[in-house]
């Protein structure tokens, strides 16, 4: 009788909710609802946020997505408690951290609202998005080194990618902590707004995405990733092909035909 009473509670807490998800006109909006760990990125909730992103990218009706947090963080890094007790064989016949690539394969533009804290995985999480917008009480880092380890989910690469090597290395190398002012200036994040305020404007700007020609937008998306991972000369190359193709697009055709005629483009995205 115990045993199936603590397998009920158990099982009680892996059900539990860490995400909350709702849709504001085309734009899928996810926050993470774990307030009291901060936000902390366990793999239940990253397993119900890659569940929820996936339900988005499935719903024609929605353009764009965006990810925050509830309260003081975005997200404040890992779950710590869940890692401290693995092994590094259990690191690797688990592929630990391997179901946060998941992100990356949605063709719909992913906004990052950070509303406070985004440390480690969270920040880690946030430069996976293809927008970041800060608030202006946010605040980023990669202090892994503190806890004798290293960022796990692109923290070395995303972050050298967006910052430079320097500035990189020595946020890795030493954990410090850096502002929403900072992270703009860097090049990290697109812009600073109102904390309260950061939410409405990645809405907006998910709106204005979701205004245009959703093929057309994912083309574009991927020329742009396409630019982190080629050199200048195939990256020329893949954009030019992309371009091409857009020539096959009904959406091309309107678009163009609108200029023309001086009137609103009206896309069906086909």
């Amino acid at each position: 009788m115990l045993t199936s009473r603590v397998s009920k509670r158990l099982f009680s807490v892996l059900q539990q909710e860490m995400i909350t998800a709702e849709i504001r006109g085309t734009v899928g909006i996810v926050t993470l609802s774990r307030p009291k760990a901060l936000n902390a990125l366990c793999d239940e909730l990253f397993h119900q946020l890659n569940a929820q992103l996936q339900s988005f990218e499935k719903n024609d009706d929605i353009h764009s997505m965006v990810i925050t947090g509830a309260g003081k963080a975005f997200a404040a890094g890992a779950d710590i408690v869940e890692m401290s007790s693995q092994s590094f064989p259990q690191t690797m016949v688990n592929d630990m951290l391997g179901h946060w690539d998941s992100l990356k394969s949605l063709k719909k533009p992913v906004i990052a609202a950070v509303n406070g804290f985004a440390l480690g995985g969270g920040c880690e999480l946030a430069m996976m998005c293809d927008i970041l917008i800060a608030g202006d009480k946010a605040k980023f880092g990669q202090p892994e080194i503190k806890l004798g380890v290293i960022p796990g989910m692109g923290g070395t690469q995303r972050l050298t990618k967006a910052v430079g090597k320097s500035r990189a290395m020595e946020l890795v190398l030493t954990g410090d902590f850096f502002s929403a002012e900072e992270a703009v200036a860097m090049g990290l994040a697109s812009r600073v707004v109102p904390n309260d305020q950061v939410l409405e404007e990645a809405v907006k700007v998910g709106e204005k995405i979701g205004a245009y020609s959703k093929p057309v937008v994912a083309i574009a998306k991927e020329c742009v990733n396409q630019s982190q991972e080629t050199s200048l000369k195939d990256g020329l190359l893949f954009e030019r092909r992309a371009f091409h193709s857009c020539f096959a697009l009904n959406d091309q055709k309107e678009g163009m035909g609108a200029f023309v005629e001086k009137r609103p483009a009206n896309f069906t995205h086909c």
